[in-house]
């Protein structure tokens, strides 16, 4: 009888530390996230040098609690699983000097995982992946079509050219004067108001399946600071409608176009924008007429930075034989593609 495969995550590439353990790549055991959204809140965005000292002060806390809640010990891990990036330089040290500590001591075999990997990974502790696939992913920091045509192979078809759609989400909300995160004060107004304000939709060439949202930030910035040079009131409902209207058209057109394109089985949304209200029911309705082709959509607790995904997506590196050396070092620039 084969023995189960226990891996332990462990994600430190931005603002949360999080330990997990999964068993066989599809069930968590234990999910353990400390986040720091309190700290950063009055700064009105992630301040390094803060989220790195964070996860010095938890990392010891999370690692003993995801034992603790799954009832194992080091003895029982097969391997550690962890962001090698991309994320912040700082953040992601602690993560991975944590991970060499614990992989050194107890002599279990350390695993290098793609930040960006996890968030697609985190669909696999919903339902098996079928290949060939694509994944949607958008988070803070990126917005990417990736075309996989087995386990560990990522081909990214199209990829963001300027700011990401999270990262225009959390300059807008600042332009209406919102708290931090700005993702979801968006999308919570948008659900108030309506799209009634032109505004622009980048689709870039033919044929691109790139992405660009500072022209989309650029205008919404504009639209504001004209209404108040001559005196008019902007609804915020209606401006965070007609902005999350304009992203979410290009986020879904350029999918479907794509799922054509490449005759994929399956789509994946990830990332932290995943969690947003509008794009999963757009995406769910633009779905719905197309009934050989399956929309994964992870539940809200695996869109944001957590380590199950990590350790997911970790499992399969494990099992193709991916090791990482004790020589491993954080790269917050680092290239989903070598993972191929």
């Amino acid at each position: 009888m084969k023995k189960d495969l226990l891996v332990m995550g462990i994600e430190t590439s931005c603002d949360e530390t999080a330990v997990s353990i999964v068993k066989n790549g599809r069930e968590i055991v234990s999910n353990i996230v400390a986040s720091q959204i309190d700290s950063h809140k009055r700064f009105g965005g992630v301040v390094p040098e803060i989220a790195s000292r964070h996860h010095v002060e938890q990392i010891t806390i999370v690692l003993e609690e995801a034992l603790k809640e799954a009832n194992v010990s080091y003895e029982d891990i097969d391997a550690v699983a962890v962001t090698e990036g991309p994320g912040l330089v700082g953040a992601l040290l602690i993560g991975v000097n944590a991970a060499k500590a614990v992989a050194f001591a107890h002599g279990i075999p350390l695993v290098a995982v793609h930040h960006i990997a996890g968030h697609i990974y985190a669909n696999r502790l919903v339902t098996e992946m079928n290949f060939p696939l694509l994944a949607l992913v958008v988070s803070g920091g990126h917005t990417e079509l990736v075309y996989m045509k087995e386990h560990g192979h990522f081909e990214v078809i199209g990829e963001t050219r300027d700011d990401a759609a999270g990262e225009a989400y959390d300059k807008v909300a600042r332009t209406l004067h919102l708290p931090y995160p700005g993702g979801p004060q968006i999308d919570r107004l948008a659900h108030e108001g309506e799209a009634v304000i032109d505004l622009p939709r980048a689709w870039l060439e033919e044929g691109s399946y790139d992405f660009s949202f500072s022209g989309l930030k650029s205008a919404v910035i504009n639209t504001v600071h004209n209404a108040e040079q001559r005196g008019e009131t902007i609804k915020p409902e209606d401006l965070a409608a007609s902005f999350q209207a304009s992203v979410i058209d290009v986020l879904v057109t350029k999918t479907l176009k794509a799922v054509k394109e490449y005759d994929v089985k399956q789509v994946l949304l990830a990332g932290g924008v995943a969690a947003n209200k509008g794009l999963r029911s757009k995406l769910t309705a633009a779905f719905t007429e197309m009934e050989d082709i399956e929309l994964v959509i992870p539940p809200l607790q695996l869109c944001t930075d957590n380590a199950a995904m990590i350790a997911a997506a970790g499992s399969v590196m494990f099992e193709k034989g991916q090791r990482a050396s004790l020589a491993l070092n954080a790269n917050p620039g680092l290239d989903i593609s070598i993972h191929n």
